[in-house]
C-alpha cells in the first residue's frame, strides 16, 4: 500500500512482463494472465483508474493482476472463471503465507483489486466466502495443523472452504440474521470421543458457489466462550438455497449433534478480525460493481436518443449522473482507506456503511435512467439492483455498521 489516498488516476499497464512468480507476487505469466487489450467498456481505450490499492500509484504487480482478472472474467463466464483464477492467477493463494503454499502479499491491495474485478463483472465465483472468510479465520485463528492440513489445497484451488457464521434470529437493527459474535446460538458440546465437538443449531447466508464447499469453519458457544469449529464431515450439510441474487450463491448449513474438531478456543476474537477484512474486501466489490454500472448508464446516456438528441445532454440528466459519479467516488476513498489501514475496525464499518448506500443508490437510478429496458431480464441493471441490495445486508446492513462505528469512536449517541 503506498501513497495519499487522492483518486489520481494512473495509466494501466500492458501484459506483465514478469516470467515466472516470486514470493508475494500473483502469477500473471500464464497462458490466461494480462490481457493487453483490457478495455474500459464504453469507452473504446484503455482503463486509466487506479484499480484502488492503497494509493494513486498502484504496484506493477497490481496492475497486471487487475488485467489479468480482468481477462478472465470477460473469456470465461460465470463459475467456469474459477479454474483460471485460481490455478493460473493464484487469486486464492494471495493472502496464503507462504510456508502454507500461498503467495504471502502483505497488506490487502491484491485482494481490494481482485474483488474490485469480481464485482465489475458481478462474477459468481467463491472468492469471498472462501479466499477472504474462511482463509482468514483459519489464518486468524493460527492453529497451525489446521493450516498445514487445509490453506494449501485452498491456495491451489483444489477445495473450498466456507465460514458458516450468520443465524437466522432477527439482529438489533430490525434485519434478519446476524453477524454478531454475540447474538450466536449454536451450541457445542464434547463429545468424549477423542476431542471431538457435537455442534448443534442452523446457519444461514453461508457464501458458497455452484458446488458445495469442502471445507466448513463454524463458530460456536461452548461452556468457557466462543470457540471455532471445522466440521468433520462437511458433505450433504451444505444447503443450496433460492436466492434474489442469482450472482451470489448463499446456502444453509443445519447442525444436528454434528461432530466438529475445535480449530480456535478464541472464536470471538477471530470473528472480530474476520468481520472487518470482509467488510473491506466487500467494500471494494461494491465500488467495482457501482463504478461498472454507472459506466454502463453514461454510455447508454450517451447512446439513446430523444427529441432529436442524446438524453444525456439534459442538465436534468447530467445532474444525476454527476451526483451519483461522486458517491461512486466517495465510496471509492473510504474503500481505499479501509484496505490501506489494513481493515481497521473503524474504516473498515465506515467503508461498508458508505459503499451499501453508494451501491444501491447507483443501481436504483441505473434502473431509472435505462427506462423500461432496464427491467428487462436480458438488461444487467437488475443483476446490479439485485446485488447491491444483498451486498447491503450482507455482514451486515449500513445501519449497523454505522452503530459500530459510533461505539468505536466512543459516541454516545445511536447513528441511524
Amino acid at each position: 500500500m503506498n501513497g495519499s489516498m487522492s483518486n489520481a488516476h494512473t495509466p494501466a499497464a500492458n501484459t506483465p512482463t514478469a516470467s515466472s512468480p516470486r514470493p508475494g507476487r500473483p502469477r500473471t505469466d500464464s497462458p490466461q494472465g494480462g490481457d493487453p487489450e483490457a478495455r474500459s467498456p464504453g469507452t473504446g481505450g484503455p482503463d486509466t483508474r487506479s484499480p484502488g490499492t492503497g494509493g494513486p500509484n498502484p504496484t506493477e504487480e497490481q496492475e497486471a493482476l487487475r488485467a489479468a482478472v480482468r481477462s478472465v472474467l470477460t473469456r470465461h463466464e460465470g463459475a467456469a472463471a474459477w479454474p483460471p483464477l485460481t490455478r493460473d492467477i493464484g487469486i486464492a493463494a494471495l493472502t496464503i503465507p507462504e510456508e502454507y503454499g500461498g503467495l504471502g502479499c502483505p497488506g490487502r491491495g491484491e485482494v481490494h483489486v481482485v474483488m474490485q474485478e469480481l464485482g465489475r463483472a458481478l462474477s459468481p465465483v467463491p472468492y469471498l466466502g472462501s479466499a477472504v472468510l474462511a482463509t482468514d479465520a483459519l489464518i486468524a485463528a493460527g492453529n497451525d495443523e489446521a493450516c498445514a492440513r487445509l490453506l494449501p489445497p485452498l491456495a491451489r484451488g483444489e477445495s473450498t472452504a466456507a465460514l458458516a457464521w450468520a443465524e437466522a434470529g432477527a439482529a438489533g437493527d430490525g434485519s434478519r440474521g446476524s453477524w454478531e459474535a454475540a447474538d450466536l446460538t449454536t451450541t457445542a458440546q464434547e463429545s468424549g470421543n477423542g476431542g471431538d465437538w457435537l455442534l448443534t443449531g442452523t446457519k444461514e447466508y453461508v457464501l458458497g458457489g455452484p458446488d458445495a464447499p469442502d471445507v466448513v469453519l463454524a463458530p460456536a458457544r461452548t461452556p468457557s466462550g466462543i470457540a471455532l469449529f471445522e466440521l468433520r464431515d462437511p458433505q450433504g450439510l451444505f444447503d443450496p438455497l433460492p436466492t434474489m441474487d442469482r450472482t451470489r450463491p448463499l446456502g444453509r448449513v443445519v447442525l444436528d449433534r454434528a461432530p466438529a474438531r475445535p480449530v480456535s478456543t478464541e472464536g470471538a476474537r477471530v470473528l472480530a478480525r474476520v468481520r472487518d477484512l470482509a467488510c473491506t474486501a466487500l467494500a471494494a466489490e461494491q465500488v467495482g460493481a457501482a463504478a461498472r454500472a454507472l459506466e454502463i448508464t453514461v454510455q447508454y446516456t450517451k447512446d439513446r436518443e430523444q427529441f432529436g438528441r442524446p438524453i444525456g445532454s439534459f442538465q436534468a440528466v447530467k445532474h444525476r449522473l454527476a451526483d451519483l459519479y461522486v458517491l461512486v467516488e466517495e465510496a471509492r476513498s473510504l474503500a481505499l482507506a479501509a484496505t490501506a489501514a489494513d481493515a481497521a475496525p473503524e474504516p473498515a464499518a465506515a467503508a461498508k456503511a458508505a459503499c451499501s448506500e453508494a451501491y444501491q443508490k447507483v443501481a436504483g437510478e441505473m434502473i431509472q435512467l435505462h427506462g423500461g429496458i432496464g427491467i428487462t431480464w436480458e438488461h444487467p441493471a437488475h443483476d446490479h439492483f439485485k446485488r447491491a441490495h444483498s451486498a447491503a445486508h450482507l455482514l451486515g446492513p449500513a445501519a449497523s455498521h454505522r452503530r459500530r462505528l459510533a461505539r468505536l469512536l466512543g459516541l454516545d449517541a445511536p447513528y441511524r
